[in-house]
């Protein structure tokens, strides 16, 4: 159905990688999510007045606090898809984030709310209602959450959108309070027991611990997170198959909302190339990645002496007593300035965000195996971290 809908109202709708392609999908899908909580609140509401449950009046509640939800994914959809301003020239793609976090809050509230009213019910336990309209009422609105699930769900992984990855965790969640719901009633129905408010108080469980994922997957890419290993990997893989770079080092991605990154990197190429030649795959790589990964790229070119055999054989020892130490290290940038008395041996470690080394500590274990070569070496080691 979304796919059917995007070719009707979705100019290029298949280019994923489009801003304002993406904006639209978001408004899309945010309309669908109004409509049909909507729905699902005017069926639930009516078999919860009629069955006179506490848990199914909480579960409409709970469907109409969606539809507030789908209302503000759709807002920031639309602010994300603002172009970039004086005052924000990498665009307003967090407003996304921002949009999922609130639908996130708005779960814990509800959560909370569910809860209470959960714990009123258990006090004083009333016995509730089930007939045959209000079991296939309740089904048909389990039948429509799954569907709202799988779609977020599929178009969340397919936009890269957090905010529809938040709302097909709170569909998946409703979609388990209501069948808890249905139980409910039913064991009400035809035993003795009346377990309207610990079912309610199970469903507040689900629906807070939905939200905390769902605020978690929000708030991370604001604060910065590591970016994808896998992506990582193909960039570098990338600009390494293109001759003549000999190494990729100090790669960083800057993530300013979902189809906004921006990418620096160091790539070591010969020194003893011509320079006009080097600056011409420079600006193809850049050029490589923006067409297949929408990234926009600086790339900085380090010279490196691939000649010099005894700074090659320094740098193979360096990296060896580095992988024996921790395959996550790495060095580059390594340049040999020679003396009357000693020769220093200047290059950059790079070590990881996690690393538990102590960098003076390492800086001497390294400058240890780099003068077993030769007392006359001297390190001047700078510790860099790894960012990606």
């Amino acid at each position: 159905m979304v796919a059917f809908l995007a070719k009707i109202f979705i100019k290029d709708s298949k280019n994923l990688q489009s801003t304002e392609v993406r904006r639209k999908y978001g408004v899309l899908l945010g309309g669908m999510g109004i409509f049909f909580n909507a729905l699902l609140f005017g069926l639930k509401l009516t078999v919860g007045l009629i069955s006179g449950s506490i848990a199914v009046v909480a579960d409409a509640v709970n469907n109409i606090s969606d539809a507030g939800s789908s209302l503000i994914s759709m807002i920031g959809f639309r602010l994300a898809g603002k172009k970039p301003d004086p005052d924000h020239p990498f665009g307003h793609g967090r407003m996304e984030y921002i949009a999922g976090f609130i639908v996130s809050i708005l779960i814990f509230i509800m959560g909370f709310e569910l809860a209470s009213d959960a714990v009123n019910a258990i006090a004083e336990p009333i016995k509730t209602k089930f007939t045959l309209v209000s079991a296939v009422i309740l089904g048909v609105s389990v039948a429509i959450k799954l569907y709202m699930f799988g779609y977020n769900r599929y178009w969340g992984k397919k936009l890269n959108s957090p905010t529809m990855r938040a709302t097909a965790a709170d569909s998946l969640g409703d979609t388990v309070s209501t069948l808890a719901v249905i139980a409910s009633l039913a064991v009400t129905q035809y035993t003795d027991y009346i377990i309207d408010g610990y079912v309610g108080m199970l469903v507040a469980v689900f629906i807070l611990i939905a939200g905390f994922r769902a605020a978690k997957e929000t708030i991370e890419p604001l604060l910065g997170t590591r970016p994808d290993k896998e992506l990582i990997d193909e960039l570098e893989k990338l600009v390494l198959s293109r001759a003549p770079v000999t190494g990729v080092h100090d790669l960083i991605l800057h993530d300013y909302g979902p189809g906004r990154q921006f990418l620096s990197l160091h790539a070591e190429v010969p020194m003893d190339e011509d320079i006009l030649y080097i600056h011409d795959v420079v600006d193809n790589i850049e050029f490589e990645i923006y067409e297949k990964y929408g990234i926009e790229t600086v790339i900085h070119m380090d010279p490196i002496d691939t000649r010099n055999s005894l700074l090659n054989d320094i740098k193979a020892t360096v990296k060896g007593f580095l992988k024996d130490l921790d395959e996550g290290m790495s060095c580059h940038d390594f340049r040999i300035v020679p003396g009357n008395t000693h020769t220093n041996v200047l290059f950059d470690i790079a070590i990881p965000a996690d690393c538990k080394t102590d960098p003076e500590a390492l800086k001497l274990a390294v400058s240890a195996a780099v003068a077993a070569m030769n007392p006359t070496f001297r390190c001047v080691i700078k510790i860099d971290r790894n960012y990606s």
